[in-house]
């Protein structure tokens, strides 16, 4: 599939090639664990066991790629499998990490309680600040890590700026690009080293897929993941890898549907009595609107925001939301909200990467934009 389609295009086709015995349009499940070999060592299309390869997932990872504009790509069981193997491949104990002070708790929790134990250290930057993430380097830093926009807070980093100053120390940069998704942001293209995915989001996109994913444009790096995707094992089943593949296919219209409600939902809460602060980079007056619109195609679906009254009066809105469903995870095609001090990051709780108590994350779906508007005013009273 050439890289010259327009990305709804290569969403659809990248990956998806005819099956050759029958001319199923849609790539088959192939729900195997190894392959009949035509004698010792005759493996056809390279396919011996599926911890190694299977069909499905080789679609899903070429189309991962296409998607991203790299060399690779690489699916896994979950985006935490995805970060573990990168981790892995990258460091050696007495390596250093750049990590934000704005992230998904489950990478935190990867950092802080698994990694450090076999010697990886890492120190907490406002990426958003390249001056921070300079002075955050020492001589052992081999890679910084950057969420843009970042989970709970919707931060945004100037990923062509930290790749300059992640080349200037011979470290790799590695953008989390969950929350924008490859329609919205092109990491690699700003500089980035490593893009990475949880693909239970917005990829998959239908809340019923759990699966990560890294995509690269080095090739000794590509083959150096691939050899630990191998070795430990964390890969995504081929149905896992097949309803990814579908999810993607409607990811460019979701996403213009998801960020067309969170723009409304934005509106609203900025307007509200009861919400102190909105986080949304659509929002002119958030600290990162300028980068995001110079690297993102449109806003995306996230926004978080603050609620007079502190902590239980958050809560409070969470019980009493119907349309958005109260529940972890994000970028399904419904609608959820949830209290991330108590939910997706409580493992960040007495850290540098703590959140406010009084924060809700909402992920805005693709329902009707005006029923979601009418359920936030009735939760929020």
């Amino acid at each position: 599939m050439s890289d010259q389609h327009s990305f709804e295009t290569l969403a659809i086709h990248a990956g998806n090639t005819a099956d050759p015995l029958t001319g199923a349009v849609v790539p088959p499940i192939y729900q195997v664990s190894t392959y009949k070999q035509d004698g010792v060592g005759g493996l056809r299309g390279g396919y011996e066991y599926s911890r190694s390869a299977n069909p499905t997932r080789t679609a899903l990872e070429e189309n991962l790629a296409a998607l991203e504009g790299g060399r690779r790509g690489l699916a896994f069981a979950s985006g935490l499998a995805a970060e573990d193997c990168l981790l892995r491949t990258l460091l050696t104990p007495g390596d250093h990490v750049v990590i934000p002070n704005d992230a998904y708790g489950g990478t935190f929790r990867l950092f802080a309680k698994v990694a450090s134990r076999w010697g990886v250290e890492f120190s907490v930057a406002d990426t958003s600040d390249v001056a921070a993430v300079r002075a955050a380097l020492t001589p052992r830093t081999k890679a910084i890590w950057v969420e843009t926009p970042s989970n709970p807070l919707l931060g945004i980093t100037d990923i062509a700026a930290v790749a300059q100053v992640a080349r200037q120390a011979g470290a790799r940069l590695v953008v989390d690009n969950t929350f924008a998704s490859p329609y919205l942001q092109q990491p690699l293209a700003l500089g980035a080293d490593v893009v990475v995915h949880s693909t239970t989001k917005y990829m998959g996109g239908h809340s019923d897929v759990v699966g990560g994913a890294l995509v690269v444009s080095d090739p000794e790096l590509a083959e150096e993941l691939a050899y630990h995707q191998n070795a430990m094992g964390a890969v995504a089943g081929p149905f896992d890898a097949w309803l990814v593949l579908r999810g993607i296919k409607t990811l460019a219209v979701r996403m213009d549907r998801h960020t067309e409600n969170a723009t409304k939902v934005a509106d609203l809460l900025t307007r509200h009595p009861k919400v102190s602060q909105v986080l949304y980079p659509g929002l002119p007056e958030h600290p990162g609107h300028e980068v995001a619109a110079k690297q993102m195609k449109a806003f995306g679906g996230m926004v978080s925001f603050r609620v007079v009254g502190g902590e239980e009066a958050a809560v409070e809105v969470c019980n009493r939301a119907k349309l958005f469903t109260l529940g972890e995870s994000l970028g399904g095609v419904e609608s959820l909200l949830e209290h991330p001090g108590r939910m997706t990051h409580a493992s960040a709780a007495g850290s540098p990467l703590e959140v406010p108590a009084d924060l809700v994350r909402l992920s805005v779906g693709i329902e009707n934009g005006d029923d979601l508007i009418a359920d936030l005013t009735q939760a929020l009273g």
